[in-house]
């Protein structure tokens, strides 16, 4: 029987479907994970089981699960013996402080004596100790946002994305303590055929995250433009270059990247690029 690889992904909430989609993108074909344990794919040796976020990084070093898709401020809050081995860029959000939106919040100092709710106290008192902060922490399990507004805490620590529950209590965003996304994490003791798995899995996660970061662009150069436009486009070596049927025009095939996409098309059409078209990859393999 093929050895498979252990994969522990959320059970529901805010990482569940982008990690389904994620192993899909790979080609892996992933059962429904509701109101399930554990499930096989059928094109690819892999075992999924699905569990509460707080218990991967534990499961993951114990080695009930050989690797796990959680949010980096689970793994540094509970500090298990397992190793980052991709940063998965999706999940994305800030672990910050918040007080009410009247308080005059003027650094770090402004906690010192303050009363500090949170889900995350090994991160906050770790993040306290290195700006010397002296505060009293209260471990809430959820709903920290109501704490400042019942009287029990001047300071909450929670994870933000959009800041709308913040805002909705009262409360403003002052400070960040910890940037996170997913990550992919594995046991520290895994056997050579299973890093061989995961080395496979990781050349899929990589091409579909190449891809997402990239958009492939056609458009069409006036031959007396053409080392004007090649210049401006980076690619992954050189940008391909195809002859047009109308006389001095050419076609150029390129890649870009997201980061830099808008500002290049831009210089592309002020130097007499036409016809641009913009592709959506969906692997890409270098």
């Amino acid at each position: 029987m093929e050895q498979k690889l252990k994969i522990a992904i959320q059970k529901s909430g805010r990482l569940y479907e982008d990690s389904v989609k994620l192993l899909k993108d790979c080609g892996i074909d992933v059962k429904n994970g509701i109101n399930k344990l554990k499930t096989e794919a059928e094109n690819f040796p892999l075992e999924i089981y699905f569990l509460r976020d707080d218990d991967i990084p534990q499961y993951v070093e114990d080695a009930v699960a050989d690797i796990g898709i959680v949010g980096e401020n689970v793994v540094f809050e509970k500090n298990k013996k397992v190793s980052i081995v991709e940063q998965l860029g999706f999940g994305k959000c800030r672990l910050s402080i918040a007080v009410g939106r009247k308080d005059d919040y003027n650094g770090v100092g402004y906690l010192n004596g303050r009363r500090i709710a949170t889900s995350y106290p090994v991160l906050v008192q770790k993040f306290l100790a290195e700006n010397g902060v002296q505060a009293e922490l209260h471990e809430i399990s959820g709903s920290v946002e109501i704490a400042p507004g019942i009287g029990l805490a001047d300071a909450i620590v929670d994870l933000v994305s959009s800041g709308s529950t913040l805002f909705m209590n009262g409360l403003k965003e002052v400070d960040t303590v910890l940037r996170s996304q997913a990550v992919l994490i594995r046991n520290q003791g895994l056997d050579e055929n299973k890093l061989q798995i995961l080395e496979r899995l990781l050349f899929r996660i990589r091409a579909v995250k190449k891809a997402k970061n990239n958009k492939y662009v056609l458009l069409n150069a006036p031959n007396d433009k053409l080392s004007e436009i090649i210049a401006l486009l980076p690619g992954m070596k050189s940008p391909t270059v195809l002859p047009l049927a109308e006389p001095g025009w050419s076609s150029v095939h390129s890649v870009l990247s997201e980061n830099q996409f808008w500002d290049i098309i831009e210089q592309l059409k002020a130097a007499g690029a036409q016809g641009i078209l913009v592709v959506p990859i969906e692997k890409m393999i270098i």
